[in-house]
């Protein structure tokens, strides 16, 4: 039995730490605020201009001009702040954020990540997304184990335009969990979704890492 979103989600809130910086990206990412562990005080940034984000407004609370970098409708906290792009941007780039979950596209075997385009198809920019691998302390990557087609996502390279070189720490996807210790280091299945083997992770998986018994 494959993880669900929200299951992704509820993972890569265990990674938080008490008084971390948190910037969470588009997609699945997001639905990491609604599963921050309790007694773990963190303080989510969104690069659109926002320090302090509380959780999904519950439906008829919604605040039209209270938006993340994805155009959700999110709540806000009496500790909230609020600032231009360049002060946000400021924070992300000055290595203030302690770590951000982004979902992708591909990830390679040697941390390289993929996630802000795909050739000949419209898109709306890059996003926030090339500054957050360059300037945050960690990267977490959630995402689907493979493509809608049934493509593998975590690869030996590659094949889309590059959003960062060498900076994917984690990766969570419906199966399992990669991770790694440092940028030197090959990646490592390090858990298993309830009822996943490590066989049918294999089966789905085109990069090379280290299996579960050896991480």
């Amino acid at each position: 039995m494959a993880w669900t979103r929200g299951d992704m989600a509820a993972r890569a809130a265990r990674e938080l730490q008490d008084g971390f910086y948190v910037n969470l990206g588009i997609g699945i990412p997001t639905l990491v605020a609604n599963h921050i562990p309790a007694g773990v005080e963190v303080t989510l940034q969104s690069e659109n201009g926002m320090l302090g984000i509380g959780p999904f407004p519950f439906a008829g609370e919604e605040d039209a001009d209270l938006i993340n970098a994805g155009k959700q409708t999110i709540s806000e906290l009496p500790q909230s702040a609020y600032f231009g792009s360049d002060q946000s941007f400021a924070m992300i780039r000055g290595g203030h954020i302690d770590l951000t979950v982004l979902g992708a596209m591909e990830v390679a075997e040697n941390g390289d990540i993929a996630n802000w385009m795909i050739p000949g198809k419209m898109i709306k920019g890059m996003g926030g997304a090339m500054d957050l691998v360059a300037g945050v302390k960690k990267i977490i990557v959630v995402m689907e184990h493979t493509s809608k087609n049934g493509d593998a996502k975590f690869i030996p390279a590659c094949t889309l335009p590059l959003t960062g070189k060498n900076v994917v720490d984690m990766i969570i996807t419906d199966l399992c969990v990669f991770s790694r210790p440092d940028h030197d280091s090959p990646f490592a299945l390090v858990e298993l979704a309830p009822g996943v083997t490590e066989g049918e992770v294999a089966e789905r998986t085109t990069a090379h890492y280290l299996p579960l018994q050896a991480a």
